[in-house]
């Protein structure tokens, strides 16, 4: 293999013993002029030029593609050279001995040339010879003679033969060549691939060897044919093969070397190692890697190489490189040792697969594991494994720290306001001051608006720092051009006064915060154990919350509501947890409890399951209502449930009141509508419970139809002797009654709130004065039963 500046690239040990080549000639990047000399001077090559038997025939492989032609050595001995031109602009050069094959016709001419035989005898060694012959009239074209080997090979008879011209064995687009061929003097052995017709229309690919004769005193050719169909296609499957491979590689998206494993010079490397070292391959071919590579590489790579030549392995490897245009590159190598037959190494092959990109998405993307996306502090992932190294070191230094469990107040109404922007745009510049006052300790961000910062300090230095802290965010803060103010609660753990290991601690500070959240903004807590026994309380309530279903201890109690004259509608189902040692639960304690950890869902499902039960079995049809909780919004369908415990229960729809706050509304009012508009469209009314009393909002009424408006008991109670709250009474009246609304009172208590809601047109009631919250079985006349 010869590269575009004919140097060598490879030579096999056949092609060394053919020009009888020294091993430094025969090594890469030698030119291909010094070893014609060479030949010519010590080796086989005739004396003459020597360009004259390689260079033209490689200058007529790059105009027709390919070239070949006969070489003659010194000993006597014929070599068929073939060029084919490969990517890149070398070439592949094959050299096949055919001397025994040229010998045939050449002997069998010089003996009809001599007339040492006679007639008889010349026609015995011509017919009998296994080599398809003839002898052509070079005047006419026509056979003269041709052997049985012909006539067997060809299968024409030989009367056939005789009758035709050598272009009757010929495609006819060859004609012209076959005249020029038959038009030569030819004086010495000559060869050349022809396409030759059979009789049964095949096509034979031959070599042919001709020399010029006088046959019956006519001029004419004698011609030794040698099938080289198989030969040939071997050779065109090779060299389509070989082009395949050099596509395939080209093609190879990661860089391929190849190195001559005694020189360590390169000898081949594709299209990426190319663009990898960015030099073409002219200039990497036959160097050596001082020359390829800069300095600070030599050493690492000259180590694999004789690690690769001694182990005789695949080797495998990532690493850095340094290449000559100063740019640093990560890689993965795959190095393989390619032995000859007798097992010596031949050449080193590298494969480079550049992962630099990937090496720094890798990096990025352990980064992100590690770190929140919007602050670039530190997760909980990372905070726990922070934490568990600094215990482990306090743990054996015997050193303080304290926790801070950091919440931000008023993420959620921020991104109602003013939008996520600038909510996000909030928790950055809370996390810039945090850390501008963390004085080193750690700060990371565990999730939405909770924060948290690990300090060495005792409990005096913790208060002190949360002090700092709470500071640092207090007034407004500038969010993208608007006045924005924040407060944060902290609770304080400090090791290991309180907690020797990361969730006893994390659990303390959490214990901390909840009562600084209680106290008010702005306000940090230390840890102290009756904040823990709390603590503790409320876990284990939450843990028996959670199996109080299975164990039927959740019964409902229905409290009737009637029209304002006294007749009873209907009822409000109310939940009663029924605790076997702690007695009755007060639903103030454990519905916030089951809200905070959402087994408000299943709850909430199971009453409304269980009242419409109950309703559907009642012989009057008095109407049913039943609180949803914000929490129970977050149903993946909550109209598709209500309308299958409809149908489950046979529950007529227009029984069904549900009564929500007007803080579900609050979160995501537009889809928390649509989801409203569809149970409204099963035929179940709506009504807003405890108008008044929280965030309330007209436009709540404006966007929504709602089918009743319930009065919350706090205005109802002795609102004979409260002028602000009959005042507030009247208003809702007549803001409903205006909108076309019913409104129930609740928490009527006395004849005289009755008496005054009756004055003021009040629709309905509810309250102790009407009934109290009982087991249906108290109401069993009510609903028709008795």
């Amino acid at each position: 293999m010869f590269d575009s500046r004919r140097r060598l690239i490879h030579g096999n040990g056949r092609y060394a013993d053919l020009f009888d080549l020294p091993p430094e000639l025969a090594k890469p990047g030698t030119p291909l002029l010094d070893i014609l000399h060479h030949g010519a001077m010590f080796g086989p090559l005739p004396d003459e030029d020597p360009k004259s038997h390689v260079w033209r025939p490689l200058d007529a492989a790059d105009r027709a593609g390919h070239s070949a032609a006969l070489l003659e050595l010194k000993d006597g001995r014929i070599v068929r050279v073939s060029h084919q031109p490969t990517t890149g602009g070398g070439w592949l050069s094959t050299y096949d001995d055919i001397t025994g094959q040229t010998r045939i016709g050449n002997e069998l001419a010089q003996a009809r040339a001599a007339l040492g035989l006679e007639e008889e005898a010349f026609d015995l060694l011509f017919d009998s010879n296994p080599v398809p012959m003839w002898v052509f009239d070079r005047e006419s074209l026509r056979f003269l003679a041709v052997n049985n080997a012909a006539v067997e090979r060809y299968g024409y008879s030989r009367d056939q033969f005789l009758s035709m011209t050598i272009l009757d064995i010929r495609p006819k687009e060859e004609w012209e060549a076959a005249r020029s061929a038959a038009g030569r003097e030819w004086t010495a052995e000559n060869g050349s691939t022809w396409r030759h017709k059979r009789a049964d229309g095949g096509e034979l690919l031959v070599d042919v060897y001709a020399r010029s004769i006088t046959y019956e005193g006519r001029s004419g050719q004698l011609v030794a044919v040698v099938d080289g169909t198989e030969r040939l296609k071997a050779r065109d499957e090779l060299r389509r093969a070989q082009e395949f491979l050099a596509v395939v590689i080209e093609s190879i998206p990661d860089a391929i070397f190849v190195r001559d494993a005694r020189s360590g010079r390169f000898i081949l490397l594709n299209k990426a190692a190319e663009d990898f070292l960015g030099m073409t391959r002219e200039n990497v071919i036959g160097k050596l890697i001082e020359e390829v590579y800069p300095a600070t590489a030599i050493e690492e790579i000259t180590r694999q190489d004789e690690e690769l030549l001694r182990n005789g392995e695949l080797a495998v490897d990532s690493h850095a490189i340094n290449l000559r245009s100063g740019d640093s590159r990560f890689i993965t190598l795959n190095r393989i040792l390619l032995k000859g037959a007798d097992g010596a190494p031949l050449h080193m092959l590298a494969v480079i697969r550049d992962v630099t990109e990937r090496a720094r998405a890798d990096k990025r993307i352990a980064h992100l594991a590690l770190h929140d996306p919007l602050t670039d502090l530190p997760n909980r992932t990372a905070f726990n494994e922070r934490l568990a190294a600094i215990l482990k070191a306090s743990i054996d230094t015997g050193d303080r720290f304290a926790i801070l469990s950091i919440d931000l107040d008023h993420l959620k109404e921020v991104n109602d306001i003013f939008g996520h922007a600038s909510g996000d745009q909030l928790l950055c510049e809370v996390s810039r001051r945090l850390l501008a006052v963390a004085e080193g300790g750690l700060v990371a961000r565990i999730g939405g608006d909770e924060f948290a910062l690990i300090a060495k300090a005792d409990r005096a230095a913790s208060i002190a720092l949360a002090d700092r802290v709470i500071d640092a965010v207090s007034g407004d803060l500038d969010i993208l051009g608007e006045p924005i103010r924040t407060s944060l609660g902290i609770g304080i753990a400090i090791f290991p006064d309180d907690g020797g290991d990361a969730t006893t601690l994390l659990a303390n500070a959490d214990a901390a915060l909840h009562r600084a959240k209680k106290e008010g903004p702005g306000v940090s807590r230390s840890y102290t154990p009756e904040m823990d026994k709390k603590l503790r309380e409320r876990r284990s309530m939450r843990r028996e919350l959670a199996s109080a279903i299975e164990r039927g201890e959740l019964v409902v109690f229905y409290q009737p509501q009637a029209e304002i004259a006294g007749k009873i509608t209907g009822f409000e189902a109310l939940l009663r947890w029924r605790h076997p040692t702690r007695g009755w639960v007060s639903p103030g304690t454990f519905i916030p409890l089951a809200e905070e950890s959402r087994l408000i869902v299943p709850i909430g499902e199971w009453v409304l399951r269980e009242v419409c039960r109950e309703a559907a079995s009642w012989p009057l049809p008095l109407g049913v209502a039943v609180n949803l909780s914000p929490v129970q919004f977050q149903h993946s369908d909550l109209p598709g449930l209500i309308r299958s415990i409809l149908l489950e229960t046979g529950l007529a729809s227009n029984q069904l009141e549900l009564e929500i706050t007007e803080g579900v509304l609050m979160d995501d009012s537009g889809r928390i509508a649509s989801i409203l508009r569809e149970v409204k469209a099963l035929g179940v009314r709506i009504a807003m419970d405890d108008f008044g009393s929280g965030y309330s909002s007209l436009s709540y009424l404006q966007s929504f139809p709602f089918d009743k408006i319930k009065i919350d008991r706090t205005f109802v109670t002795k609102i004979e002797d409260n002028p602000q709250s009959a005042a507030i009474v009247r208003a809702v009246l007549g803001l409903a009654h205006g909108l076309r609304l019913p409104v129930l009172a609740e928490g009527v208590e006395t004849e005289e709130e009755l008496a005054f809601l009756a004055r003021e047109g009040c629709d309905h009631v509810q309250g102790y004065y009407i009934g109290r919250p009982l087991p249906i079985a108290e109401y069993a006349g009510v609903v028709g039963r008795i």
